[in-house]
This record gives C-alpha cells, sequence and structure tokens, in this order.
C-alpha cells in the first residue's frame, strides 16, 4: 500500500492524515512531509493514524524525531486513531509512555484545547 498523506491547520495545530503503511520504504516520505507541512517548529502536530495498518521501526524513528523536535521547540506530538499493529508496536516498545496516544482525532485535539 503506498504512503497518502494530507495536512490541514486546525487552530496552530499542524494535523496530518497519514494513510498507508510506514515502513523503510516509506518512512522518508512521512519525515519529508511533516518538515515541509509545520509552520513553526513548535506548533502542535497531531497524527491521525487511523489509515495506518502497519508501523516498522523505521516508522517509529521518524515518530520519536517529530517528538524530540517538536518538544525541544515548545510544541508536542499527539497520536490519534492507531490501528491494533502499529499501538502494539508503540505499546511494546514503551514509546506510548512518551508520545500522547488518543483513541480519536476530536480526543487528541481536545488535549491540545483546539476546536
Amino acid at each position: 500500500m503506498s504512503l497518502r498523506l494530507t495536512c490541514h491547520y486546525p487552530s496552530g495545530t499542524t494535523m496530518i492524515t497519514v494513510a498507508g503503511d510506514v515502513d523503510a520504504t516509506t518512512s522518508t516520505d512521512l519525515a519529508s512531509y511533516i518538515e515541509q507541512t509545520r509552520r513553526q517548529p513548535g506548533d502542535h502536530l497531531v497524527l491521525d493514524l487511523s489509515g495506518m495498518p502497519f508501523l516498522d521501526s523505521a516508522g517509529l524513528s521518524v515518530l520519536l524525531t517529530a517528538h524530540t523536535f517538536t518538544r525541544e521547540h515548545g510544541g508536542t506530538v499527539h497520536l490519534a486513531a492507531l490501528q491494533p499493529a502499529p499501538a502494539r508496536m508503540l505499546h511494546i516498545t514503551g514509546i506510548d509512555a512518551h508520545i500522547p496516544v488518543h483513541a480519536t482525532v476530536a480526543d487528541a485535539l481536545a488535549a491540545l484545547d483546539v476546536t
């Protein structure tokens, strides 16, 4: 499955919708897209992962890099609507203890107090 990425900006937040597998062949596409669509380094970033059925270690690295960069600039990264396999990967690696994970995009935006 090819990677499809879309972006919009609810109330100063960069929200990226990811559809497709994020693996060694597509992770650089996601990393580049995050860099290109972010308006300010400290903008909060919400990733809607409802359309992402698979995530490997290369994809995890992209999420951690985005989290570290955003946090260093005063923002946060929130992950939303994970499918079971990526959610399990985040849990097994302990990343879900560092990057907030929400059941829905609405929950992620509410955590940022964005309407």
